[in-house]
């Protein structure tokens, strides 16, 4: 499948695009929103489809146990809002989706640090390390807008079972170019490790590209593997990177604790050779509302300089 998306660095108009070919391409594809289509990128579908369209209100347990039912009659239920709220629905997520392991895509949008004007409240730094560990659930975080439309398009149309889509609010990297395929189960290696080897994913692998750079500056060969499929994992790309390299490190706007940084180290302790894994994310601390997401980034102590010099030191 040749994927052509706008290259306008928003995931959400990404995700409107990519439900609104799904839905002309499958006619049992319903989407549901918790009264956010606007802020998802859902309306557009609405407008075209009403009759496939639910709107539940402020109820992301509504939501998500709407989307189980038209699941069991044989629908192909997207159900979408912002991720820190959709967490709101998890026991039902378990209970219902995860139990009857039912056909529901749970998209969770502003994850992470992309919400940067709402404040605490609304940045979920935490849904990673809740859905991995439901048994029989995909866990899947998009790089940029092209990643996004062709991720939401193979899931929706291909893929059976339950999955969670990880996805920012507009402020996309722009890293693949049309056409590039994001298989289940992969990863994709954008620079081979040298003295260290950097797994990351969604946004921040563009402020982990940038990273990368700004130490080459230094004398230091950092490779980087975009870690878009984190459950399943593709365990032996991890394995063979972090073989290479004397320290890995990963880069997230997740809790370090649960996610991708406690997948690769949970990797590689099962290995013969385990390296040192420097978790760079979200420690025990909450967000803050900023004028601009960079703002919060330096806040919060991610871009890439401040990022770039935490390694120098570690290398040191």
């Amino acid at each position: 499948m040749v994927v052509i998306v706008s290259r306008n660095s928003s995931y959400r108009r990404a995700l409107s695009e990519a439900l609104v070919e799904a839905g002309g391409l499958n006619k049992d594809v319903v989407v549901l929103d918790a009264d956010t289509p606007n802020s998802t990128g859902t309306a557009a579908f609405a407008r075209i489809y009403p009759r496939r369209f639910v709107n539940v209100g402020i109820s992301e347990q509504d939501l998500v146990t709407t989307a189980a039912g038209l699941a069991i009659v044989g629908k192909v239920a997207v159900a979408t809002a912002f991720a820190m709220f959709l967490m709101r629905a998890w026991e039902q997520i378990r209970n219902t989706i995860a139990r009857d392991h039912l056909n529901v895509k749970l998209i969770g949008t502003h994850a992470g640090l992309q919400d940067f004007m709402d404040g605490a409240s609304h940045q979920c730094f935490e849904d990673i390390a809740l859905m991995r560990v439901l048994p029989g659930f995909t866990v899947l975080a998009p790089a940029d807008t092209v990643a996004t439309k062709a991720t939401i398009l193979d899931v929706v149309l291909n893929h059976p079972g339950p999955t969670y889509i990880r996805l920012g609010r507009d402020n996309a990297p722009m890293i693949y170019d049309d056409g590039e395929e994001f298989p289940i189960g992969g990863s994709k290696v954008l620079e081979d490790a040298g003295d260290i080897v950097i797994f990351s994913y969604g946004p921040m692998l563009g402020v982990s590209r940038e990273v990368a750079k700004e130490l080459r500056h230094q004398g230091i060969h950092a490779g980087l593997v975009d870690v878009y499929s984190i459950k399943p994992v593709d365990s032996a790309t991890i394995v063979k990177q972090a073989a290479k390299a004397n320290l890995i490190v990963t880069i997230e706007d997740h809790r370090v604790i649960g996610g991708v940084g406690s997948v690769v180290a949970e990797i590689l302790t099962e290995t013969a050779t385990p390296r040192r894994v420097l978790k760079v994310g979200i420690g025990e601390r909450f967000g803050a509302s900023a004028r601009s997401y960079g703002q919060l980034l330096e806040y919060m102590g991610l871009t890439p300089r401040r990022i770039s010099s935490l390694i120098v030191g570690e290398v040191g």
